[in-house]
């Protein structure tokens, strides 16, 4: 009896270990791929001109959403698709700084959960590639609590922060290791560009995982740079653009506008929203048609490398039962990095060569490896790896075609993406448009659905929101979503979306009111005909902005009132390896300040103490056989220097009210000089002992570790002038 017992057991237990691996083998594979800074009608299936046929395949056998929505910006987008919530919530609300308030401390909070963390439970592999940006957490030595690996990934291959070059990117790390490009024993192709490298290691994720894992479903978010600034790209792709843009803005907005029409996308009623830039009255007009011809060879690039991506599922047999989702993380872009200058070619190395197994974290470096300055400006034509040049706004306007506005607003430019969702197994009607309006506080909701996940109420001891989004099943399907209200926030610009009307404002600006539905590019204001639905869009808006810690309007700006600041401190010591956060750092706006560096080998090169970056900061470090003290005021830079101290000794550093800076080692004078006087704002960075790790204050690339020998710096703050 105890032994047709036993076998009976084993029986039943069989069953259920059958019938788990066949729901675990039902379960979708679930691909998320995010573009960055792109605009609504680039890619081929959504009316562009630039060549897109792996997108396209994705389009014509799954769906298109003509109403889908992003957040205006990349890191509050990339927060909100993460954890299925408005990114403020998630505690990014701008970029990556603590503004002092918890809509606004620019890193990822644990009061959310990521897609990663609520699937992994669930049985999924899970691996990210690419840009992460939801951490100001970006040296090699950590912190690391924000990193993929502590948020859910298995493996991870990208840079932790925003931007960077194409062949050389700062910050690029493989799962918990940050590393060099060119030191990389593991990756080594001939001519490296991230763009490459970011869908080779997507093929290679799943290559492995098939290989290792086959029987269990994977997640994988796939989050490309291409066509975020600078226009880099390699010259064969650049070449089948060569000339099509000589025309200038308006004839590629009129061909695409047709496009958009024909296709469904947009009604043949609505107007195009204005042109921008006027053809005839560009100066350097070959220079302008190449910004544009290298920004469609990124994107053609990207869409090569998720053509990969498509082919190793397919050829692995997964792509049937495979969730493909892609999207944008804004519009086109509008920002003038690079586009001033007066660099001309031929331009030599003239500066320090960085050798190969240096980890970089520049976002915009100062020179490429073998010392040659990055150029920039109207005579410098893009693409190379020594060039730093964004596209414009007067492409941008092309890029959003036909919608107004751009990156940073929330008007249609600034938050329409294309959405394609591509699941044989699943969406049976290939090549169909959704007309629902759709989020990507929706992409979560979707995945815990699609993946019979369970959203959490609690983890790692934190209770955690609830989702924001629903699930986009239905719209797949061809059915209506179950939903009240969509709604944004950036940079003071806002905006509800409630069935066809839209209100929406600028910064410090009055509400419009448009209606979608006879007016998506939202050239007729209807707010004075129709007051009370202004009224209660509003109040609608402003309780969910009160729920959702979007609160005070106007944060973003960091009031230095409304931010706990280090006010009381007035003597820091430290040593190397320091790293004090903004509101940790000493308080320096309008203060005196004195800097007693003690020495035991003065070194060739580095940063001694930084506090601040590129728009205010000051800074004491070793350069070409000179000691300087750097400050920046308003983004401009101020040097006083003398000769390196030698050998060791006590280094003081003194900057007085009047802005009169004295250098000496024990009681010798070394040096004096001026600078416009004390800081005067609070710099964004945080201070750094041995190294300055984000925005460089001084002529050099960060981080410029100190080479030399230093057992602790003392800091002394003075009072503020008093005779401001």
């Amino acid at each position: 009896m105890k032994h047709a017992l036993t076998i009976l057991f084993l029986v039943v237990l069989a069953q259920v270990s059958s019938e788990s691996t066949v729901a675990a083998e039902s379960r979708p594979d679930i691909v998320v791929i995010l573009s960055d800074d792109m605009g609504f009608s680039d890619i081929g299936c959504y009316g562009g001109e630039i060549e897109t046929p792996h997108l396209n395949r994705l389009a014509e056998g799954g769906v298109r959403f003509t109403q889908f929505y992003n957040t205006g910006r990349c890191c509050p987008t990339r927060a909100c698709l993460l954890t299925g919530l408005y990114p403020h919530q998630a505690g990014v609300g701008w970029m990556m700084t603590d503004r002092g308030h918890p809509g606004y401390r620019g890193d990822l909070n644990r009061q959310s959960a990521t897609i990663a963390e609520v699937l992994r439970p669930a049985g999924y592999a899970t691996y990210a590639v690419g840009k992460w940006h939801v951490t100001p957490h970006i040296r090699p030595q950590g912190p690391k609590h924000n990193w993929p690996l502590q948020r859910g990934f298995d493996r991870y291959y990208g840079t932790i922060t925003g931007a960077g070059s194409f062949y050389d990117p700062g910050t690029l790390t493989r799962d918990n290791t940050m590393i060099s490009p060119f030191a990389d024993p593991e990756y080594q192709p001939e001519t490296y560009y991230y763009t490459h490298a970011i869908s080779d290691h997507a093929v290679r994720f799943i290559d492995e995982h098939v290989q290792q894992q086959p029987d269990r479903p994977l997640f994988m978010y796939v989050a490309y740079t291409a066509a975020h600034w600078p226009m880099h790209a390699l010259e064969e792709d650049i070449a089948k653009y060569r000339g099509r843009y000589d025309d200038g803005y308006e004839p590629v907005r009129r061909r695409r506008l047709e496009r958009v029409r024909e296709l469904g996308l947009v009604s043949p009623d609505w107007e195009m929203a204005p042109q921008v830039g006027t053809w005839d009255r560009i100066r350097h007009k070959e220079w302008e048609a190449r910004c544009m011809e290298v920004y469609a060879a990124m994107i053609d690039s990207m869409d090569q490398g998720i053509g990969r991506i498509i082919d190793a599922l397919e050829r692995s047999g997964r792509l049937e039962n495979t969730l493909v989702l892609f999207m944008q993380d804004n519009g086109g872009c509008q920002e003038g990095i690079g586009r001033r200058g007066d660099w001309q070619r031929p331009v030599e190395p003239s500066l320090p060569v960085i050798p190969d197994d240096a980890i970089r974290l520049d976002v915009i470096p100062k020179q490429n490896r073998r010392g040659v300055p990055t150029l920039q400006g109207p005579d410098i034509m893009p693409g190379p790896e020594d060039t730093y040049i964004a596209y414009g706004i007067n492409w941008a306007n092309v890029s959003n075609t036909p919608f107004r506005e751009y990156k940073h607003f929330v008007h249609e430019g600034g938050v329409s993406t294309p959405l394609i969702a591509h699941w044989p197994k699943q969406i049976n009607r290939a090549g169909e448009l959704v007309h629902e309006p759709a989020h990507l506080i929706d992409i979560m909701a979707t995945c815990v659905d699609v993946a019979g996940a369970e959203y959490p109420q609690q983890l790692h001891d934190e209770p955690i929101q609830p989702m924001e989004g629903v699930s986009l099943l239905p719209a797949f399907a061809g059915e209506e979503l179950d939903r009240d209200a969509i709604y944004w926030e950036h940079e003071g610009n806002r905006a509800i979306r409630e069935g066809k009307w839209k209100l929406v404002a600028k910064e410090n600006k009055p509400w419009e009111l448009y209606d979608m539905e006879t007016d998506r590019t939202e050239l007729h204001d209807l707010s004075d005909r129709y007051p009370d639905l202004v009224a209660r869009l509003e109040a609608k808006w402003q309780a969910w902005a009160e729920r959702a810690n979007v609160l005070p309007l106007g944060a973003w700006r960091a009031r230095e009132k409304d931010i706990a600041f280090n006010h009381k401190q007035r003597r820091f010591e430290l040593t190397v390896g320091a790293d004090l956060k903004r509101t940790e750092a000493p308080y320096v706006d309008k203060r005196s300040l004195t800097i007693v560096a003690h020495l035991e080998d003065v070194g060739t090169r580095g940063v001694i103490v930084a506090q601040g970056g590129s728009s205010a900061g000051y800074a004491l470090y070793v350069q070409r056989g000179k000691l300087h003290f750097a400050t920046r005021h308003g983004g401009k830079l101020s040097v006083v220097s003398c000769p390196a101290p030698t050998g060791d000794g006590v280094v003081t550093v003194e900057l007085a009210h009047n802005g009169t800076v004295t250098m000496r080692q024990g009681d010798q004078p070394l040096g004096k000089g001026m600078v416009p006087g004390p800081l005067t704002t609070m710099p964004l960075d945080g201070l750094q002992v041995g190294e300055d790790a984000t925005g460089a204050v001084g002529d050099y690339s960060v981080p410029f570790a100190f080479d030399g020998k230093l057992s602790r710096v003392v800091i002394e703050v003075g009072d503020a002038n008093p005779h401001e």
